[in-house]
């Protein structure tokens, strides 16, 4: 079940975004919710230096700028909210977290024109950001939210990519010492890490193939499928 997440973490940072949610359930069932949270961040720090590497020709640390500083505020949130609550409590929240991403997936397909409204508020950036820092100190799961402020930036492709790179790159390695200091990032956890490493690079060589071969959206739509399931697993226990 590891195995099948430090894959989805590869898939997800190839472009197959719709595995990344996935990811997180498989390891918070392997691993148990907080630990799992810990464990993923140095798997995905490697998938972004390797991400930001492919797409260093596209966007611009500029375009982040705007989201650190609610993103940060979120990520302090976040570090303690995930300090006071157990793992089953976590295992919840997660759970939860998930299904309610996913729903959010659906409003984001149906309605990109009435977000090209709401994305001129000026506190559009600072909604979004905190919600980044929150969803990814507890999940590591923030990419929705990152895809949606970044949709708000017609960006090309090429840039959308770019700039999403940089931007999980930053706020990943700003998690670290959290996390550290909330014991979820040990030497246990970095030498599981290294067990899990080669999952990651097959799953971000399998990605480009997957891509080149396979329409994108079925792919994404059985991912949602699957993560709703696990979502709903993880609630129950």
């Amino acid at each position: 079940m590891a195995s099948a997440a430090a894959v989805c973490i590869g898939l997800s940072k190839s472009g197959l975004s719709g595995t990344a949610t996935l990811n997180v359930v498989l390891m918070a069932q392997a691993f148990g919710a907080k630990a799992s949270v810990g464990l993923v961040l140095p798997l995905l720090i490697v998938a972004d230096f390797m991400g930001y590497y492919l797409n260093r020709h596209g966007g611009s640390w500029r375009r982040i700028w705007p989201m650190v500083p609610p993103a940060i505020l979120g990520v302090v949130i976040g570090y303690f909210l995930l300090g006071e609550i157990d793992n089953v409590a976590a295992r919840t929240v997660i759970g939860w977290l998930i299904i309610g991403l996913l729903g959010f997936k659906l409003v984001l397909d149906a309605s990109k024109g009435t977000l090209e409204v709401l994305t001129q508020h000026r506190g559009f950036a600072w909604l979004m950001g905190i919600c980044a820092g929150v969803v990814t100190m507890l999940a590591n799961a923030a990419g929705p939210v990152m895809t949606v402020y970044l949709l708000s930036q017609r960006l090309e492709k090429k840039d959308h990519l770019g700039t999403f790179s940089r931007y999980f790159l930053f706020i990943n390695l700003f998690k670290v010492p959290f996390s550290a200091d909330l014991g979820i990032i040990n030497p246990k956890s970095l030498a599981t890490n290294l067990v899990l490493l080669p999952g990651v690079v097959i799953g971000i060589l399998l990605g480009w193939q997957i891509l080149k071969r396979i329409p994108q959206k079925p792919f994404e739509w059985t991912l949602f499928i699957l993560t709703l399931i696990a979502a709903m697993w993880l609630i129950r226990g």
